[in-house]
């Protein structure tokens, strides 16, 4: 197996994204690693459709800058990694990184620029029509990627049905077993 040196994980503040927090720290530890933490800001939310200076509901809203985008998105990543402080203090080097644009591509270009050996994402379980036309984030970064890309999603529940229709009694072989 080849190390690990550098691990870049891609983060979209979500909760599902936790798991990918929490399983690449523990990579990272095991491996000694450093490791980047990644968020693509959203130039959407970029966006006052309502502000102040143009009137109300007007479509040519203002626009922040992409420095206030940037810092914004900044604030937002560190109240995520907040609950993870104590975890990521114990690996030997954590860096945070916000950029702007279309995430699968920046996601690709930071891993190239930073020259990770890992890429780790935390993909949403929502398959719709979206998903079937173009594919999920992490099928396109898997794609355009220039090294390993891990999909660390976290378990299903478990179903109501689940269990009903087999046997829940696993004794069954050792109960044979001592009546032989």
């Amino acid at each position: 197996m080849t190390s690990i040196n550098k691990i870049l994980v891609a983060t979209d503040l979500s909760e599902t994204s936790r798991h990918g927090i929490v399983y690449s720290c523990g990579l990272a530890e095991e491996q000694k690693a450093s490791m980047t933490v990644l968020h693509v800001a959203n130039e959407v939310d970029a966006w006052e459709p309502f502000s102040e200076d143009f009137g109300f509901g007007r479509v040519n809203g203002a626009r922040w800058s992409a420095d206030r985008i940037i810092s914004e998105a900044m604030l937002d990543l560190n109240r995520f990694l907040e609950p993870h402080l104590e975890r990521v203090k114990s690996l030997p080097l954590v860096s945070k990184r916000v950029v702007v644009g279309r995430v699968a591509q920046e996601i690709a270009r930071v891993a190239q620029d930073e020259k990770a050996d890992l890429v780790i994402l935390s993909p949403r379980r929502q398959r719709g029509l979206r998903h079937w036309l173009t594919g999920g984030i992490t099928d396109r970064v898997t794609r355009i990627s220039p090294c390993p890309v891990l999909s660390v999603a976290p378990p299903l529940a478990s179903l109501s049905w689940r269990g009903r229709l087999i046997s829940a009694n696993f004794d069954w072989p050792r109960q044979m077993v001592k009546s032989c």
